[in-house]
């Protein structure tokens, strides 16, 4: 674990002539030269074309959602629905799933896989199955996908609130995994 403040490099150094403008980018490329050289070095042993030297950089950041501060009677119905969407235009998935697992108090070194373009499992097995968390970020979430979800039985699972087909998914959602995996836990952001 590694932890940099946001410092800048000074324009007259070498390092920033050599396309550095901070001294996390520096660290950066420090980890990944030694995960190359950790490589080199073990060419030819058992498990070393396998060996993950990837790392994650996190960044501190304000809550993904929006900022919502008003008084009931400042409200029209107009405001009412630009609140349908309450996660901060500029934020990802990705973004999405590390508040998740802060939330949840879920480690950030878990390992993470993604299936298709918008559905993350944490620390799942190989099928899928007995995740952590599954986190599913997709548009027009259908009934039969989150059957699909439910019976591979995660500890949690988490959805976009506005990712829902319709009312009736999302309250069919929680039925569901009332019914094929009754210990899930089940979140919509």
């Amino acid at each position: 674990i590694m932890v940099q403040l946001p410092e800048l490099c000074d324009k007259k150094s070498e390092a920033f002539k050599a396309g550095y403008s901070a001294i996390a980018e520096i660290s950066k490329e420090r980890i990944r030269r030694a995960g190359k050289k950790i490589v080199e070095d073990n060419a030819g042993k058992a498990g070393i074309d396998n060996l993950d030297i990837g790392f994650r950089v996190l960044k501190v950041d304000s809550s993904n959602m929006s900022d919502v501060y008003y008084n009931p009677e400042n409200i029209s119905q107009a405001d009412l629905f630009a609140q349908v969407d309450n996660i901060k235009d500029d934020r990802g998935d990705e973004d999405l799933l590390f508040q998740v697992l802060l939330d949840w108090g879920l480690g950030l070194t878990l390992p993470i896989s993604k299936q298709g373009k918008d559905i993350f499992f944490v620390n799942a097995g190989a099928d899928g199955k007995n995740a952590d968390l599954i986190a599913c970020f997709a548009r027009n979430i259908s009934d039969d996908l989150v059957k699909q979800l439910a019976q591979l039985q995660p500890l949690r699972v988490v959805f976009r609130d506005d990712g829902f087909a319709s009312d009736a998914v999302k309250i069919n959602a929680e039925q569901i995994f009332k019914q094929l995996s009754p210990a899930t836990d089940v979140k919509s952001l």
